[in-house]
């Protein structure tokens, strides 16, 4: 699926934009004014007027992400992994990457994780374990994403929106997968930070 779900799945309108980080002790940023531009039920785009670190007024786009992105890479006990491929309207090309979604704040991360990886691959999770975080885009972006490790896979029941029907699932070694991450047949950024961490800790499978 998508992390936005075609955007994502629908939170509620009470959802705003996280500032938290402008209050931090090293923020050398001052925000002057914001201003709501435009707002769905995934995301908030904002546009602030500012006083850079410099001293200079300047203005800055954020976006806000309304869900947390949740990726899950599934492996099983021969080495295997499934990917997901399906077409991305905002690159205008096609996409493989490993299973993901969005997680609104009424659902845990780790569910999240559990319901996307049967409802893209039809595949059940017994085991789930949290790989890393991490911030997708933090240049324009407020968006945290997590990504977690399932494992203990049984067959479950595959179930694509109407946004996913394009979706398309492969299953291979978890190794020609790392190879497509690091030859750029993979670009999405969850699905290769997911695949390499994995790689460099393969106990945890």
């Amino acid at each position: 699926m998508s992390r936005d779900k075609g955007n994502r799945k629908k939170l509620s309108d009470d959802s705003r934009c996280d500032s938290s980080s402008h209050n931090s002790d090293r923020n050398t940023w001052k925000t002057l004014s914001t201003q709501s531009v435009y707002s769905n039920a995934w995301i908030e785009v904002e546009h602030h007027q500012v006083l850079t670190p410099g001293g200079s007024e300047g203005i800055y786009g954020k976006v806000c992400f309304k869900n947390q992105a949740v990726g899950v890479i599934p492996v099983d006990k021969a080495g295997n992994t499934w990917l997901v491929g399906q077409f991305r309207y905002t690159l205008n090309a096609w996409s493989w990457e490993v299973p993901m979604g969005g997680a609104p704040h009424s659902e845990s991360a780790s569910d999240c994780a559990r319901r996307e990886l049967e409802e893209e691959t039809g595949l059940i999770a017994g085991k789930i374990t949290e790989l890393l975080r991490l911030h997708p885009s933090n240049s324009i972006t407020d968006e945290r994403g997590v990504v977690y490790l399932a494992t203990e896979l049984s067959e479950g029941v595959q179930q694509l929106e109407a946004s996913e029907k394009d979706i398309q699932v492969r299953k291979l070694p978890f190794d020609e997968a790392l190879e497509m991450a690091q030859q750029g047949g993979i670009t999405d950024a969850m699905s290769v930070a997911g695949l390499f961490f994995l790689a460099m800790n393969r106990h945890l499978v």
